[in-house]
């Protein structure tokens, strides 16, 4: 769109949900920062408080300076407090569903929900109502419906730091004292009508998650305190607020990809500059609406601030690789020399990193852009997000402040005073170059380096295309087979199709009565262990726990409350050796079954478009089924359904389920042997377990790909460029362009490489 066009920017129902007046609006930089001032306002809400989350934790603490409104440090006995003297104040609080949506090797337990004692005045609700693949991942507080928080940052734990991000920061530790690593991040506060529609989303989402709508409107009652917490100043007042969403397509609701299209809109909109700092940059369309850019002669200068690495060896070897891709496509674009890729350097920072997780983009002095999307497919299409956004237009006052928020982060992160940024950028007429100026030492000053990372061909051939990875749509059952089951045909057996739909129909069955009726009450960790103590007395206990543990993991029990189950009742040893056996067997009896009901039965039930990948998978199965268990793609039993039915031979699917599953089983066991409130926190000898087999599971992938790959290791591989690869970035150049020119939102390729966050955080 281009912005001397008379019409407005933001279009609601294309580009935003709404635009509303905000009275009072500040940009937080930081934990330290924004967890201040959040509670502050919190101690003068009156009526309701929503929080939104992708993870909450009740032990992490919002000031760890301290603070001397007379409350507790850790965030749920705070919020305990508070409801507890003000008797109107009602709070309500949603999180991720994660492990009901992941039911799968990599699903985490609702621990935290264990952390929040029951207060009549707190509801706590789990937010699972979400396609398979896709979370919760708004961060939003709102208070009184007056005041409102839209940003990055959760309430969780590792949030906190300040903008000195000082590698020797002694209140940068975690409930369990264990330090992590500088952490940087940017969300907002705003009032006004702005925050009242933040409210009534936040209403929206409830009702949707809990299935019952709230009563409550604070804005209607009569109110005593400004919630704005007054230690604040305001960055800027009296401006329009944009609230953009994105939401899948599920249960019948329309898609919302509001965010993406603002995002393209933005680009294709810059004439100067655009400053991007983002935990993620893996989208493939906006790559290449950003390359078109580059390559126009007029074209802006673009700025990425993203973290040095990935934070674990997973993401790295993922959606580092898919980082690494993109930004090999913006080097061959950049034509003209306008684009830099800096990450923030601390000295004596050692192998850790400042790790970049904000999401925000700003445009030509003109356009703020700050929420929850990261740049990655999941973001602008899967995931449930809310981004806010300000346009200055010609009001040089907006202008300013946008210029201000730029300039100040820019200072952080280079380790200087505002006055040098702007010094710098206005004599060398442009903000990479003023950047470039500012640049020193890494050793001994703070600053931002220059990223270029690359990748092995091994590694860049092993890690699977954007679809896998980073995926745009939810993952379906019958796409799942079309990944994995051949089209050739095999004997049809009239039985063998009676019985796979009998064994779907149970696996349907069992999982809807755990999820929708009291099953779920009896069926969950206290009552599986208490059962678990009960068989452990028992003669031949060993075989019939194994038995047990078999049993429940083919009936599609989720096999992560099994294996948590067996490390609580038998610790760290016993329990992992039980988990590591029954789910081992349970992987090759419904690897049988699949086998034995053959490929034209599971395609028959599940679909039968012909699978492009089955030859590949064939040939490297072993590395196939690994990258199966170590991405949360579907549930545990149908996965080895699906698997049986495939090329992938018994050999190769065991020893790859061992390979993907083995670092999963030690650590959630590891995890469950411990405190129930800290059974997703791993301790410095969890870490160093994790990060071990890590290592090992992927020096023995690249072994393997480059052993089974003999002498086709030539061959196009799915994650390696290809000559259809190398034409997608004009093809999606040019449907950028058709943006620019018609206003519309380029559409998908059937074919389009399309990951499961922080997963996204």
């Amino acid at each position: 769109m281009n912005h001397a066009n008379d019409e407005p920017f933001f279009q609601p129902g294309r580009n935003c949900a709404s635009v509303r007046h905000a009275d009072r609006f500040s940009l937080l930089i930081d934990g330290a920062d924004y967890f201040r001032v959040l509670r502050e306002a919190l101690t003068r809400a009156e009526r309701t408080v929503f929080i939104l989350g992708w993870d909450i934790d009740s032990r992490m603490k919002l000031t760890p300076e301290g603070a001397d409104d007379g409350y507790p440090e850790a965030l749920g006995d705070f919020l305990h407090a508070l409801a507890g003297d003000k008797r109107r104040l009602r709070i309500y609080i949603l999180a991720w569903d994660f492990a009901m949506l992941y039911a799968f090797e990599r699903e985490w337990l609702p621990v935290y929900k264990m952390g929040w004692r029951t207060h009549r005045r707190i509801a706590f609700q789990m937010d699972g109502k979400h396609p398979l693949g896709g979370s919760q991942h708004q961060k939003i507080v709102v208070i009184d419906d007056r005041v409102a928080f839209v940003g990055g940052l959760d309430l969780t734990r590792s949030r906190w730091d300040t903008s000195a991000h000082a590698p020797d920061e002694p209140l940068r530790r975690d409930a369990n004292g264990a330090a992590y690593q500088p952490f940087h991040d940017v969300h907002t506060m705003f009032d006004g009508d702005a925050a009242r529609e933040i409210g009534q989303l936040a209403r929206e989402r409830w009702a949707r998650a809990c299935g019952k709508r709230l009563a409550i409107r604070a804005h209607r009652a009569t109110l005593q305190n400004d919630p704005w917490p007054p230690s604040r100043r305001v960055d800027l007042e009296d401006v329009d607020i944009a609230i953009s969403l994105t939401e899948p397509d599920y249960l019948g609701r329309e898609p919302v990809q509001q965010i993406r299209t603002q995002y393209f809109d933005a680009i294709a909109r810059a004439r100067r500059s655009i400053y991007i700092e983002n935990q993620y940059f893996t989208s493939g369309t906006i790559g290449a609406a950003l390359a078109d850019s580059l390559a126009r002669e007029d074209g802006p200068d673009l700025t990425i601030v993203v973290p040095r690495n990935q934070s674990g060896w997973l993401q790295e070897v993922t959606m580092g690789v898919l980082r690494a891709r993109l930004h090999r496509l913006l080097k061959n674009a950049d034509a003209h020399g306008r684009y830099r890729l800096l990450c923030p350097s601390v000295p004596k920072l050692g192998d850790a990193i400042v790790n970049v997780h904000s999401k925000l983009m700003i445009v030509d002095d003109e356009l703020l852009i700050v929420g929850s999307a990261n740049l990655n497919n999941r973001s602008m299409v899967l995931d449930s997000e809310c981004n806010v956004s300000i346009d200055a237009g010609a009001d040089a006052r907006i202008r300013r402040a946008i210029a201000t928020m730029r300039d100040t982060l820019l200072a952080e992160h280079l380790g200087c005073d505002i006055a040098d940024v702007v010094r710098e950028r206005e004599a060398r007429n442009g903000t990479n170059a003023g950047i470039q100026a500012l640049l020193r030492d890494r050793d001994e000053h703070r600053t931002m380096v220059p990223l270029d990372p690359q990748v092995s061909t091994e590694l860049d051939q092993l890690i699977p295309p954007e679809a896998l990875i980073d995926p745009e749509t939810p993952i379906a059952a019958d796409e799942l087979v079309d990944q994995f089951v051949p089209a050739e045909k095999t004997r049809p057996l009239i039985g063998r199709f009676a019985l796979l739909g009998m064994f779907a129909l149970m696996v349907v069955v069992v999982a809807g009565l755990w999820h929708w009726t009291p099953l779920g009450d009896y069926v969950n960790l206290k009552s599986l262990t208490n059962a678990t103590r009960h068989i452990d007395s028992l003669p031949l206990a060993p075989v019939w726990i194994v038995l047990g543990y078999v049993i429940a993991a083919v009936m599609a029990v989720p096999i992560t409350l099994l294996i948590a189950t067996t490390g609580i009742v038998f610790g760290a040893s016993w329990g992992a050796a039980y988990a590591f056996i029954g789910t081992t067997i349970a992987a090759a009896i419904s690897y049988s079954l699949g086998n034995w009901l053959g490929r034209d039965a599971v395609r028959k039930l599940a679909g039968a478009r012909v699978n492009r990948l089955s030859e590949r998978v064939a040939k490297r199965g072993i590395v196939a089924v690994v990258v199966l268990r170590i991405l949360p793609v579907a549930p545990f039993a149908i996965v080895n359904l699906v698997a049986g039915a495939s090329h992938i031979r018994m050999r190769d699917f065991m020893i790859g389920t061992m390979l993907g599953m083995g670092p999963g089983i030690f650590l959630t066991v590891a995890f469950a042997h411990q405190f129930v409130a800290s059974l997703h926190r791993p301790t410095v000898g969890s870490f160093a377990v994790l990060i071990g087999i890590g290592a090992a599971l992927i020096g023995a992938s690249l072994l393997l790909q480059r052993f089974l790959g003999g002498k086709n290791r030539h061959d196009a591989h799915e994650g390696a460029p290809s000559d259809a690869d190398k034409s997608r970035a004009s093809d999606e150049a040019k449907r950028a362009s058709e943006l620019r020119e018609n206003g519309t939102m380029p559409r998908e390729s059937s074919t389009k490489n399309e990951r499961p966050d922080e997963v996204n955080s």
